[in-house]
């Protein structure tokens, strides 16, 4: 049904501001059925599943469809078909149907659920992707590689997945842009991915010089900038610090929606929670049913 020769992407995103910390999106026109239609991706780049991603992602197509009724006088809003990429720690179990969200949806009289809106978003959880279920073009298989893995292996593993992604990018007839593919690749390793030990960095700088010369230096020039930047020691502390700042507003952000303003003394103690616990409380949140749930948690 859809015509992949006519996809034009489209520029602007709509994900809220709060969110692009963890969300991403792309938008592509082509032809479904066709006509007219959208294919709307949006990548989640958090370490845990959300029930959540259902709403927003309703919330992100009403505004492409009033953009085009608004904007561009559209007198009919086209198919768009909503897909979640996503490649945390944990496989996501969590149902793609929007209708899960509402309690007891099934138990409803069908005269109640003909006025709910409902529908399911395709889910690509590439965490559950092997090796030999990635494939395409070198630049795909090396996206795909890096997202598949940079939540779930330690430092020392991901070793491989980067002398993999250079073998592969050295190889490229238009070297120039594989060697700036290369160091995208590289800047979201060493500021998103497992953390590299300066003995770690090291070895892939050594390695690279003799199979990808100038890989080695992208990748030098790199640790140098970040470490001035303050990511030093294998850009530990940096990093450690980032993602921590964004799970403490995120998990209040959710608890204030959920159950109205956090008291300060809810907020002070979410503040202190280690990485591993804030991950963990934002993981559980969809299942707490009262403030007294989450001052359980918190041992309050």
């Amino acid at each position: 049904m859809v015509d992949l020769n006519e996809l034009e992407i489209q520029n602007g995103s709509h994900v809220d501001e709060e969110l692009s910390e963890v969300f991403s999106d792309m938008l592509f026109r082509t032809k479904i059925n066709q006509r007219d239609g959208y294919l709307y991706f949006l990548f989640e780049h958090k370490s845990y599943p959300d029930r959540m991603v259902a709403l927003q992602l309703l919330t992100y197509m009403v505004r492409i469809w009033n953009q085009k009724v608004n904007k561009e006088n559209h007198t009919h809003i086209p198919v768009i078909v909503p897909m979640v990429i996503c490649h945390g720690e944990k496989k996501w179990k969590i149902s793609p149907m929007f209708s899960d969200l509402i309690l007891n949806f099934d138990s409803l009289p069908e005269e109640v659920k003909q006025m709910i809106p409902n529908y399911r978003y395709q889910l690509y959880d590439l965490s559950q992707f092997s090796d030999e279920d990635i494939k395409g073009k070198a630049e795909l298989m090396i996206a795909l590689s890096v997202a598949r893995d940079i939540f779930k292996k330690s430092g020392e593993e991901f070793l491989e997945t980067i002398f993999k992604a250079a073998r592969a990018l050295a190889e490229l007839e238009e070297k120039e842009t594989g060697l700036q593919y290369f160091e995208t690749c590289m800047r979201y390793i060493l500021t998103s991915g497992p953390r590299l030990s300066r003995e770690q960095l090291n070895t892939v700088i050594k390695q690279l010089e003799v199979t990808y010369k100038k890989g080695s230096e992208v990748t030098m020039t790199l640790a140098e900038v970040l470490r001035e930047e303050g990511f030093e020691e294998g850009i530990e502390k940096g990093i450690e610090k980032g993602k921590s700042e964004m799970a403490i507003g995120f998990a209040i952000n959710r608890l204030t929606k959920k159950f109205g303003i956090m008291s300060s003394e809810y907020r002070e103690k979410i503040n202190t929670l280690d990485l591993n616990s804030l991950e963990m409380l934002n993981y559980q949140i969809d299942d707490f049913t009262s403030l007294d749930d989450v001052r359980k948690y918190l041992a309050l």
